[in-house]
This record gives structure tokens, C-alpha cells and sequence, in this order.
């Protein structure tokens, strides 16, 4: 039997319009994207209804930690793995690709770590945004280097 997906569109002062996807388990993305035609509201589910919540914490500069369950149907074992240890990474704070890399157990993994990132479909929940290069510059960033900006900035990064 298929998985029945909720599908919500809000948008933020600071990165604009966001996609949330989730199942009756957990949430299954949060990605940037361009106005929609028209607004897509879900009724109101438990697990959206909280990342909703969770996500109008973190835009309001209030510090947050995820707490909303997670569906991740997709990705790799590494990929998920990677995508569980950015989840430690605390607000305000980031890790260098190597320095996530290391603490998997593969120190020379910092550009898989990076290809990870790129494919991590809950943005900001999964906090890839958080990882730099090893001399503190931004790197890249899936939805562009700027928005990565303004989500650390919001944190109080220093860049």
C-alpha cells in the first residue's frame, strides 16, 4: 500500500518559499522553491502541524533543535549516516566536511561528505547548511551559497 504524503508551502521573510513533505511517520523533505501557483495547505496532521511549529521557531531566530520525527526514504547508508551526525551539530555551530568525515570513522571522506550533503532533502531539519570548508568559508550550498549565508547568519555564525 503506498504511503500517503501531506504537502504544505510556507514562506519566510529570510530564504522566501519552502515545500514540506511528510508521511503520517516523519518528514520527508523541506526544499526551497519559487512561489507556488496557489498555496497548498494540508489539513492539519500531527507530525506537520509540529514542523511547521518547529520551523516558525527557527525563522524567528529562536534557537532550535528538530525535534519533528523524520521519514528518509531515500540515500545510502553513508548518506544516511552522514545525515544523522549533521543532526548533532548545534545551533549556532558548524563542522568542517573533514571533522564530519572523521567522526564517521573516514577521515578521508570530506567530498563524500559533500556529495551527501548536496542530496540531503530535508533542508535546515538536517542541518547540512552547518558544514564549511577546513578554513571556515562557506563552500557550497544545494539552493545556493546565500541562502546557506542567511541560515548561519541567523544562528549568529560569524562569517
Amino acid at each position: 500500500m503506498p504511503t500517503e504524503l501531506y504537502y504544505h508551502h510556507c514562506s519566510s521573510d529570510l530564504v522566501g518559499w519552502l515545500e514540506l513533505c511528510a508521511s503520517g511517520v516523519g518528514v520527508r523533505s523541506v526544499s526551497f522553491c519559487d512561489a507556488p501557483a496557489a498555496p497548498v495547505i494540508c489539513s492539519s496532521r500531527p507530525i506537520m502541524d509540529r514542523l511547521i511549529a518547529e520551523l516558525d521557531d527557527y525563522f524567528s531566530g529562536r534557537p532550535t533543535n528538530f525535534s519533528v520525527p523524520l521519514d528518509i526514504a531515500s540515500g545510502s547508508d553513508f548518506q544516511r549516516r552522514v545525515w544523522q551526525q549533521l543532526t548533532t551539530i548545534p545551533y549556532g555551530e558548524t563542522r568542517s566536511y573533514g571533522q564530519i568525515a572523521a567522526a564517521l570513522g573516514k577521515p578521508s571522506a570530506g567530498r563524500a561528505v559533500g556529495s551527501a550533503n548536496r542530496s540531503n532533502c530535508i533542508a535546515i531539519v538536517i542541518p547540512c547548511h552547518r558544514v564549511v570548508r577546513a578554513d571556515g568559508s562557506l563552500g557550497g550550498y544545494a539552493s545556493g551559497v546565500h541562502i546557506k549565508e542567511k541560515l548561519l547568519r541567523l544562528e549568529g555564525v560569524s562569517l
